[in-house]
């Protein structure tokens, strides 16, 4: 029997395995809107050990290695922020964007009273839309970033109880 996937909290050591990870997923992004500057893409190591001081950041793992990983942090009045929620290619499509994010929604609520959820995504990047969705997202604005991409945000009360029918 294969192993099974743990979610926990990311440390300092997790660092360079979620940077290579998150430059491997972001290259379908990058490859819908014909760009290769998006800030995951060249984010830099110490920007990443920046934030997972500043927030709380998850990964995912399959024994050592990292498969999957998303960011939060809550503001002032609440808001959560969601960032950057990345599987591995070879790990999608099996639940893992789902447990992930219902796992930091969980861990913000929880830590730090979070009263909502808010994250974004490109208009084109049409699995990320369908998997928000099915969790309870709903779309608040779009901003115009250039001629090639729109970012849809989208949001959630965290009170709002979310059933998910299995595939």
């Amino acid at each position: 029997m294969g192993m099974s996937v743990t979610i926990s909290a990311a440390t300092e050591h997790d660092a360079e395995q979620i940077l290579k990870l998150q430059y491997l997923c972001y290259q379908r992004e990058a490859e819908i809107y014909g760009d290769y500057s998006l800030e995951p893409l060249t984010q830099s190591l110490d920007d990443l050990r920046a934030e997972l001081s500043q927030g709380r950041v998850l990964v995912a793992r399959l024994g050592d290695e990292v498969v999957g990983s998303v960011r939060g942090t809550v503001d002032d009045h609440g808001t959560a922020s969601l960032a950057k929620l990345i599987v591995h290619p070879r790990m999608q499509r099996h639940g893992l964007g789902g447990r992930l994010l219902g796992a930091i929604e969980a861990r913000l609520a929880e830590e730090l009273a979070a009263k909502r959820y808010r994250l974004f995504t490109g208009h084109r990047s049409e699995g990320n839309l369908r998997l928000y969705r099915k969790y309870g997202y709903a779309a608040i604005g779009t901003e115009q970033v250039s001629r090639k991409l729109s970012l849809i945000t989208l949001e959630k009360d965290a009170t709002a109880q979310v059933f998910v029918a299995s595939a």
